[in-house]
This record gives C-alpha cells, sequence and structure tokens, in this order.
C-alpha cells in the first residue's frame, strides 16, 4: 500500500513541539536509535523518546561530546560511529547485532550542510557520503536487528529542492557548489525513505522522510558570518531571525513520524511540519512568499529510489534486500 503525498490534518504544526506530539505515547520498552542524538535536533530526539519511555542508542563520532551533551539523560547508551567511514559503519553494526536486542525506531538525524569540498572513502563527496551512504550502510547493515512493525525516519530538508541527483557526477567531481551538494544528498535521504518503505512494509516496516523546519543549530558551523548576514538567517547582532523554529519545535516532526499511531499503515512519504507535506508548487517550488514547501517531484520518483538505492549499495557493498 503506498500513501498519498497529501497533508491528513495531524492536528499538530509548525510550532508544535516534540513533547506535544508525544502525549499521551508510552514507548516504555521499545528501544530507538538516533544518529546524531547528542547535538541540535538530535539531542531534542533523544531527550523527547526518553522522557516519554524510550531507550535510545546514540552512536558519535565525538563520544566524549556526546557524553557531556547527554550527562543527566537517563536511559541513554553511547557508542562510536564515524558515518563517513564506512568500515566504522560496519563495526559498530557488528557490536550492536551481537546484543541481539531489535530496534523499533531508527531516526537518521546526523549530518552535515554546506561544507567545504571534503572527500572520504573511495573519494566520495563528503556530504553525499555522511548524510546519505553513511545511512544507507548504516540501516543495511542492521537490517537483521529492525524489529516487524518498526518505523525509519530518514531526516531529509527543504534543501532537497536544492538539487536532483545527479545522476551523471554526483560526486562533484567537474566542480563543486557546497548548496547543490547539500541539496542532492538530502534529496537521497527522501528516495531512500521512498525504497526502504517498499522492501520493508511487508514486514510492517515503514519509512519516512521530513523536512524538520529551519533551526539554527550546529548545523550550519561551516556557513560564514556573512553569509547568515546576508540571508537574514541572524541580525547585525548575530541574533537568530523569527525564521526559525525552535530545537524543541524542530525535534517534533521526526519524533511525530517515528511515533504517531495517525501514521499507522503508512510509509514512503515526505513530511513536514508535523504532517504529511503536499507536493511542491509547480516551478522551484517557491511560494509568493519567499519559501519553498512541498516536496519536489523527483525526490519521490520511485523509479529514481530504485535507481539510487542500486547505486548505493554498488558504493557501500552492502544490501539487506539480496540477502
Amino acid at each position: 500500500m503506498t500513501t498519498p503525498q497529501h497533508k491528513i490534518g495531524s492536528g499538530f504544526g509548525a510550532t508544535s513541539t516534540a513533547a506535544e506530539v508525544l502525549h499521551g505515547i508510552d514507548l516504555t520498552g521499545k528501544l530507538a536509535l538516533v544518529t546524531g542524538g547528542y547535538s541540535g535536533l538530535g539531542l531534542e530526539t533523544t531527550r523527547a523518546l526518553t522522557q516519554a519511555g524510550a531507550h535510545v542508542v546514540v552512536p558519535a563520532r565525538r563520544r566524549a561530546t556526546a557524553e557531556a551533551a547527554l550527562d543527566g539523560i537517563a536511559d541513554v547508551e553511547i557508542d562510536e560511529l564515524d558515518l563517513g567511514d564506512l568500515d566504522s559503519v560496519r563495526a559498530f553494526a557488528d557490536r550492536f547485532l551481537a546484543t541481539g536486542r531489535r530496534l523499533d525506531i531508527v531516526i537518521t538525524s546526523a549530518g552535515i550542510m554546506a561544507a567545504p569540498e571534503t572527500r572520504v572513502g573511495h573519494g566520495w563527496e563528503a556530504q553525499f557520503a555522511t548524510n546519505h551512504l553513511g545511512h544507507f550502510a548504516l540501516v543495511n547493515h542492521l537490517w537483521p536487528a529492525i524489529a516487524d512493525g518498526a518505523r525509519v525516519v530518514s531526516v531529509s530538508s527543504r534543501g532537497h529542492h536544492f538539487s536532483p541527483i545527479r545522476w551523471a557526477d554526483p560526486h562533484f567531481e567537474t566542480g563543486y557548489d557546497k548548496w547543490l551538494a547539500y541539496g542532492q544528498a538530502k534529496t537521497a535521504n527522501v528516495l531512500f525513505a521512498v525504497h526502504l518503505d517498499r522492501l520493508g512494509r511487508d514486514r510492517g516496516v515503514r519509512a519516512f522522510a521530513l523536512h524538520p523546519g529551519s533551526i539554527l543549530t550546529n548545523l550550519a558551523r561551516h556557513i560564514p558570518h556573512e553569509e547568515r548576514l546576508s540571508q537574514g538567517w541572524i541580525d547585525e547582532n548575530g541574533n537568530p531571525s523569527g525564521y526559525f523554529k525552535t530545537p524543541e519545535a524542530g525535534a517534533a516532526t521526526q519524533v511525530w513520524a517515528a511515533t504517531s499511531p495517525q501514521l499507522d499503515g503508512m510509509g514512503g512519504v515526505y513530511l513536514e511540519d508535523c504532517d504529511i507535506a503536499e507536493p511542491a508548487p509547480d516551478g522551484d517550488g517557491v511560494t509568493d512568499v519567499g519559501l519553498r514547501v512541498g516536496v519536489r517531484d523527483y525526490a519521490i520518483d520511485p523509479e529514481q529510489a530504485a535507481r539510487l538505492w542500486t547505486l548505493s549499495a554498488e558504493l557501500t557493498g552492502v544490501d539487506a534486500t539480496s540477502r
């Protein structure tokens, strides 16, 4: 069963918080994994899930930083993971699989944005490799541990409007643009959820992608002050503009995707503001107030999703569906 890409009238919205969407939901006994769960939206997601009763595994590239950030939050365990290093991804997955536990929720929240040109792995562009390929490999390695009926939540962005998959040059070998690279990676996050949902739905495993909203977190660390100012993100004193959500509101859509009974039986769609998003307006998706909203057709195209899955499996050497 496919899910129409149209709002369902969830009753929540852009200012809803993670705590609000979890009100009345008991996650006692549930096991969640949240990449990036010690910083920014990931930290708020971890906090909200544990407060609802879940136990949360937080794999971290910077273990000491994660330990400091999560200090005082109960029901959290930390392990080491570098999404840009496939050996690290496999090692983490092997350690987790050895515990024999089953995951009820997987939220792939870690990522980098508009980074300077960087190469990882086999010369792969770092944003595509970290935001997409690392998570692709992680979920595939963990597939035996993902419980029937689980949800996998791929945190994308409105940035997917910037670029489709550049099939002829996904690693920007012929010229680098940090925003196009970010856009491609975020499109990949959506396409990943589209195809994973198709592969997992017979087991009740459903996948969602989403735009969490614009939140000024450490994700923007590569954006110079002058660029933030020119974009209207901050004022002359460095204060965030009213354009941004709070971290608590920013975490809400991914928490809603992972837990809401309103989404039972659904999957393979892109969400924003705690609801299923509408298709983007014609053209570049920019509304009359200058905002990009909805999801571009290339990001939810099942044929492109299948093509990206095949490419990702070839690059990473792992595909749970081939077993």
